[in-house]
């Protein structure tokens, strides 16, 4: 049964979420200049699947400014956002969020990710998100988490397919990217399909994908 009052505590966020080769944990502010130079040698790659980027969008106001949303979601228990590390060199590989967090009746959050250029289709996203799930169901104990992405995002519908979200339906002009409304695929994640998977096992990996 589900706690539907249950906070999103901050022991559940103390330590780093570990994956086989990676690690998640919040943003600091050490963190701008990987970030910028990843996002930076990533633009290309990047910029077909996001909002519109700020003028000048590597600066440390930017990344500040980042870091101030980031922890006013995170006190209001609203959303949570992560940097991927590889653990054996501790170097940025690329961000998870979870935002639109929602309690009472919904029990749910939104799911969203990016990974640098030189580090994409080497299943490191997978492991990234396969280290979240934990967070999301049994430490949150949230019932859904749902994700969207471009029709044409080939490597992220491959991505969302393999850890277990199943394909809901089709929104038409759903999100603004790169200054256009898009249309998006919406997937979900239930907490049912997370233990169905927790107990008996995901296997493989995303080939081509994030």
């Amino acid at each position: 049964m589900f706690n539907y009052l249950k906070p999103a505590t901050p022991p559940a966020l103390a330590a780093p979420l570990q994956g086989p080769r990676v690690y998640l944990r919040a943003p600091r502010l050490s963190d701008w200049r990987p970030w910028a130079e990843l996002r930076a040698a990533s633009r290309v790659f990047l910029e077909p699947w996001e909002p519109s980027w700020p003028e000048d969008p590597f600066s440390r106001a930017v990344f500040r400014g980042l870091l101030r949303r980031h922890a006013r979601e995170s006190r209001d228990g609203t959303g949570y956002s992560f940097f991927i590390f590889r653990r054996t060199e501790d170097s940025l590989l690329g961000g998870v969020t979870l935002s639109n967090l929602r309690r009472g009746i919904a029990m749910s959050c939104s799911l969203g990710y990016w990974i640098g250029a030189s580090h994409a289709r080497q299943g490191l996203m997978t492991e990234a998100l396969r280290s979240l799930l934990p967070l999301v169901f049994d430490e949150f104990g949230l019932h859904r988490l749902e994700a969207a992405c471009l029709p044409t995002n080939v490597a992220s519908r491959r991505l969302l397919g393999k850890l277990g979200f199943r394909e809901e339906g089709y929104a038409c002009d759903y999100l603004r990217i790169n200054a256009h409304w898009h249309d998006h695929v919406l997937f979900a994640l239930l907490a049912s399909d997370y233990q169905e998977t927790s107990d008996y096992g995901v296997t493989g990996d995303v080939t081509g994908g994030t």
